[in-house]
């Protein structure tokens, strides 16, 4: 018993050395998005139909790092203030699949065809649900009450730019991802420690069955797009497929039940089996264009041992993450009460002095 929590925490350690210098840098740019990339910006290039608008909210959506109030009520906003259906669900479906954050994290645990290949997928994806909405989707909708936003980039109190950066870089954004994060290695070291190497290939196979499992696995359940990086690894090296956790990583983040709820109540029951089949279907697709490209080049995707990142780097850094997850979680969400709706409005209609 002794041996096997030993394990489990020496694993535990090892994925948090491993990609602690990537997501801190990876916080770090997120903050810089957070004031350079305003929600007016992003409102501006969304109306209209057409491929170009549909590409311009996918590529937005890729890398924008977004409140803990979460995507959907920052889509259904953009919704209300002149974003296409077809926009909108592109936005959903390429934000939450990725960000900066996770990429950097994907880098250090996948390596670097993951983390190449994760963001431009969540991008055709965005524009193959945009398309396929902008086609199809467009009967009535029901409107929903609009939900609040509580988070300080949401306000418009006057802050300066790097006071705003550090604070969502280092203390809102590893609040929202921080408990699922700590879940999500916990879990990948308890697959390293409990399953036998090659369990995954000896009882899904090859082929499309191992997909589709980790399809019907991620579609309903909610693992945010960071926290599903380690167990993705640990799984990849119990012997799962790279296209098989491709559609864990894709499913996982970009479906959960009430994200489907939300928009057949708000974009209507055509926009949301859209939404659902977009994902699947890419998820199935992008997983069997890896699996052919793994046996074709005949390149290993698993846990890349440190990236040439000496030891003491990545202690420094997995105990710096630690300390900023600690305060993160323990300082909890600020009460400001901000509307959501109400700030986009004067973001969108800057006061004369701001002009």
């Amino acid at each position: 018993m002794t041996e096997f929590i030993l394990t489990i925490i020496k694993d535990f350690w090892a994925t948090v050395g491993e990609m602690s210098p990537y997501l801190l840098f990876g916080f770090f740019v997120a903050g810089l998005l957070s004031v350079l990339v305003s929600q007016r910006l992003v409102e501006r290039h969304l109306g209209g139909r057409g491929l170009w608008p549909l590409l311009k909210a996918s590529v937005l959506g890729v890398p924008l790092p977004l409140c803990s109030c979460g995507v959907i009520p920052v889509s259904m906003s953009l919704r209300k203030h002149g974003a296409s259906k077809g926009s909108t669900i592109a936005f959903l479906l390429s934000t939450p699949q990725t960000g900066v954050d996770s990429i950097f994290v994907t880098l250090s645990l996948l390596g670097p065809v993951f983390a190449i290949f994760r963001p431009v997928v969540a991008l055709i994806t965005g524009l193959v649900g945009g398309t396929l909405v902008d086609m199809f989707g467009q009967g009535a909708q029901t409107e929903s009450h609009q939900e609040k936003c509580t988070d300080a980039c949401c306000s418009d109190v006057k802050t300066s730019k790097v006071r705003k950066a550090f604070t969502y870089g280092f203390v809102t954004l590893p609040r929202d991802i921080g408990k699922a994060m700590l879940v999500g290695l916990l879990v990948a070291a308890l697959i390293s420690a409990l399953v036998p190497d090659g369990y995954f290939a000896e009882k899904l196979g090859t082929g499309i069955f191992p997909l589709i499992a980790m399809m019907i696995l991620g579609i309903p359940v909610y693992v945010c797009a960071t926290a599903s990086v380690p167990v993705a690894a640990a799984l990849i090296l119990k012997g799962l497929s790279p296209g098989a956790a491709l559609v864990f990583l894709m499913t996982g983040p970009a479906t959960n039940a009430a994200s489907f709820v939300t928009i057949w109540k708000v974009l209507g029951k055509t926009t949301a089996i859209l939404y659902l089949v977009t994902v699947a279907g890419c998820a199935l697709m992008s997983g069997m264009l890896l699996d052919t490209m793994a046996a074709g080049v005949e390149f290993e995707v698993a846990v890349r041992p440190g990236w040439m990142l000496p030891d003491i780097v990545k202690s420094a850094s997995a105990l710096i993450l630690f300390v900023i997850l600690g305060f993160a979680l323990l300082r909890g969400p600020k009460k400001t009460h901000i509307n959501h709706e109400s700030t986009l409005t004067q973001q969108s209609n800057p006061s004369p002095s701001q002009t």
